[in-house]
């Protein structure tokens, strides 16, 4: 498998004086992901957690839901020119009886920001696909006071961006505050499929009760994510876009943006949210 970080030559200038030295970065390289061996997709990450990343990614598209529908997650060969295995294509074999997806040369994706495809549609996409839709009933509370104290348990628990500086990360919380999963990623939207495909593959769709909280800001995508595991409370250190609020509002997700210190806003579902 591949390296989470790799090492580069970097000049390094500090106070006017120029210097050369080995320099820790992330590694990003690029993850095809097959569906009962027809390619679906291709994002780019960083290595690790691979059968998670695919299995969440597929709970964000409406595929999976529960462990038992997941069959099989594997490495198929990669295509390096020694004949070794890049490990950079995984196919996820599907459970006897779950319904295949409509694979095409365009993917079939309803939700992502990235695929350009915005507004009404989205919304109506993300409703009629996600196989939790009691998201609005569930009870949870999270104390303001809980939630300030999120993004530096969040950071102590960054182990990678320690020494590269240059990874995102998500974190899953109880509505105590308790870390109950970390993963980092080069993209905010892997990471969280990390973290969901980790929770499928143990048995604990959906989220219930649980806080999700993201180290950038809450794109419609990363909503869409939430709503599609189950999962009630979504909060980020920076802003959310519009059409994350307005699936936040539709969905019954509570969202909160510019988390940071005690301040923090709160654009949908503050009834969650005590003083």
């Amino acid at each position: 498998m591949g390296r989470v970080t790799e090492r580069r030559r970097v000049v390094r200038i500090r106070g006017g004086v120029a210097g050369t030295r080995p320099d820790t970065l992330v590694a990003e390289e690029p993850l095809e992901i097959r569906l009962n061996g027809k390619p679906l997709a291709i994002t780019m990450r960083t290595p690790g957690d691979d059968f998670a990343l695919a299995a969440g990614f597929l709970v964000s598209e409406g595929v999976l839901a529960h462990a038992a529908d997941l069959q099989a997650v594997t490495y198929c060969e990669g295509t390096a020119e020694d004949g070794s295995n890049t490990y950079n294509v995984v196919n996820v074999r599907l459970a006897p009886g779950v319904a295949l997806p409509d694979i095409s040369l365009e993917r079939n994706v309803y939700t992502t920001s990235s695929c350009g495809l915005c507004g009404k549609a989205s919304l109506e996409a993300v409703r009629t696909a996600t196989r939790f839709p009691g998201l609005a009933a569930d009870p949870v509370r999270v104390r303001a006071a809980v939630l300030a104290e999120l993004p530096d348990r969040l950071r102590a628990a960054q182990k990678v961006f320690d020494r590269t500086g240059g990874l995102h990360a998500a974190a899953l919380f109880s509505a105590e505050g308790e870390l109950l999963d970390v993963r980092e990623d080069v993209g905010r939207h892997n990471a969280v499929d990390k973290i969901i495909g980790r929770a499928l593959q143990s048995g604990r769709l959906p989220l219930g009760g649980a806080v999700l909280l993201v180290s950038g800001r809450a794109s419609f995508e990363l909503a869409q994510k939430a709503v599609m595991a189950g999962i009630p409370v979504l909060a980020a250190v920076s802003a959310p876009s519009s059409l994350a609020v307005d699936l936040a509002l539709e969905s019954g997700l509570t969202l909160v943006g510019f988390l940071r210190g005690q301040d923090m806003n709160i654009y949908a579902g503050e009834d969650r949210v005590t003083l």
